[in-house]
Order: C-alpha cells, then structure tokens, then sequence
C-alpha cells in the first residue's frame, strides 16, 4: 500500500507596505535533524528542510520527515488537464486532498520506502509512500546527491 501526500497551498511572501507576511505559525517545530544541515526554504503554507540525511516536509501541524537513504525515486509531476483528489490509505486512516499546484513552479513526485509523520498527536511510521512536492532545482540537487540518487535523462 502507497500513501499519497500532497502538498498544498505553496504561496509566496507577500508584501504589504514594504513588510513580508510571516511565515506560518502553524508549524511544527523541527526538534532534531539527522545530518548536517545543507538548506531550508519556508513558504507560508509549506517548508522545506534538508540536511545530508533528512528531508522534512512541513505543512501546518504536521512534519513528514524522510530519511534520504529511504527514497526510491523522485520523478518529474505534470498536474492533470483537471485537479482530482489524490487519496491516501492507512490503517488507522483515510482521507482525501486536493492537489492544489503552485504555477510556474516544478513539482516533483518522491517515492520513499517510509516515513514519519510528526503532528500534534505524536509521531507515526508510514509505509511506502509518495508526495507530490514543489521542489527548485538547488534543492532537488542537494537532495538526489546526499540521497544517492542518479538522474537519468
């Protein structure tokens, strides 16, 4: 069984007379990251963390933390002629989310072995998974070489 997550919502700063919009305050502080930190990009509706070991999506209340030695692939994502719900399946839980995609920015589809889940309730292990991630090309590269990724064209 696959979990599909999907990022949502990735905005941008926005200026209002000359001040940026804070960052969300819904985040879930990163307690401890595995590795050497090598970058992190924040958005109001999502964060991006990566160090030689971990990546760690953030999204409000909740942090999936991935080790890099757990992805099988990241592949290109084009989103659908229209916008379907992507579901997601665990024992304990099902739900639905909508794919909302941030144009103009590359979107790409990362396959793990598993992950964790860190929100409000405490942290769980999630099987074979797949999120669906706005990722820029400086980040992408850090990640598939600390990953040990190599990319085919």
């Amino acid at each position: 069984m696959i979990h599909n997550v999907a990022a949502l919502g990735a905005g941008c700063h926005h200026r209002r007379t000359g001040e940026e919009k804070p960052l969300n305050e819904d985040f879930i502080q990163i307690k401890s990251l595995e590795g050497d930190l090598k970058i992190s990009h924040k958005k109001p509706g999502f964060g991006l963390t990566v160090s030689t070991k971990e990546l760690v999506y953030q999204k409000p209340h909740a942090n999936y933390i991935i080790k890099l030695e757990d992805i099988v692939s990241i592949t290109p994502y084009e989103e659908p002629r229209y916008r379907r719900p992507i579901v997601f399946h665990s024992r304990k839980a099902e739900g639905k989310e909508i794919v909302n995609l941030e144009a103009g920015m590359p979107h790409y589809r990362i396959y793990v072995k598993k992950a964790t889940l860190h929100n409000r309730s405490g942290q769980f292990r999630l099987g074979a998974s797949q999120f669906i991630l706005p990722v820029l090309g400086e980040l992408l590269m850090i990640i598939s070489k600390h990953a040990g990724l190599d990319a085919i064209v």
